[in-house]
């Protein structure tokens, strides 16, 4: 007679796939869940996965928020409170101004939305105008949203990102380890794509810098450069505004990378 109590148990192969999911997908803990419950229902239901249809299917589903891949369609630039103020104390600050402005005039030539906010503006001053590819954009065509909270996502902000219907946001702006990491985990925890453009954060000591990079990527962040998001944002040598962004790049990299030393 059958043994009752392994009626449900399941194939430890299963069970060994569901945690290292868990423990070792790039996503948000959210979507590393939604994953497995996925495997575990198709396991449930289909015991020795013979329908090739549905398997295609669940990996199709899941693909994209496994890998970071970015389209125009689903992306939205962040800045971070790239303020005056800050301009003489942070690390590097320089680069971060140039690739902002760069990752501004991709988000422009891509026409794909950008987001920018302003930490007690009375204390740090206003958005460094060359930090955009064209300053007439900030508070017009660029909400710039105030706040004194830490993170981006203030409750004016958040609903203004709501609105826009993203899934993907890149980051650029300072302090990397306090500002930028909160929002950062702020859309983490909310299953967003984040991708944090290493080229334009900072801290005004490299070692938060540091830290704080390894503290968003551990948490589901994806690191990136300015040039490699725009590539992908192209996804090919045939899209359209291909020779306008490869002139970008071509004036971005002219310009002396303080983080190449």
């Amino acid at each position: 007679m059958p043994n009752p109590t392994h009626n449900h148990k399941y194939p430890r192969s299963l069970l060994v796939t569901i945690l290292w999911v868990l423990i070792a997908c790039p996503a948000s803990t959210f979507d590393c869940i939604a994953f497995s419950l996925g495997v575990f229902a198709v396991s449930k239901f289909h015991p020795r996965m013979q329908n090739k249809r549905l398997k295609m299917s669940l990996a199709a589903t899941t693909s994209r928020r496994v890998v970071g891949k970015l389209t125009p369609a689903n992306t939205a630039l962040l800045v971070c409170d790239v303020q005056e103020r800050f301009r003489p104390l942070i690390h590097k600050m320089e680069t971060v101004v140039n690739t902002t402005k760069f990752m501004t005039s991709v988000a422009k030539e891509l026409d794909f939305p950008i987001v920018a906010t302003q930490q007690y503006t009375k204390v740090f001053g206003p958005t460094i105008a060359d930090a955009f590819a064209d300053p007439a954009d900030i508070g017009t065509s660029v909400p710039v949203f105030e706040k004194k909270k830490f993170s981006m996502m203030t409750e004016e902000c958040s609903a203004h990102l709501s609105s826009l219907d993203k899934t993907s946001f890149l980051l650029v702006g300072i302090e990397a380890h306090v500002c930028l990491q909160q929002t950062a985990l702020d859309l983490l925890e909310k299953g967003h794509d984040v991708h944090i453009i290493a080229d334009g954060v900072s801290s005004q000591q490299s070692y938060d810098r540091e830290m704080a990079l390894r503290r968003m990527e551990s948490s589901g962040a994806w690191l990136t450069t300015a040039q490699s998001a725009a590539f992908m944002l192209m996804g090919s040598a045939e899209h359209s505004n291909f020779k306008a962004v490869s002139k970008l790049v071509k004036d971005h990299m002219a310009l002396k990378n303080e983080f190449n030393e």
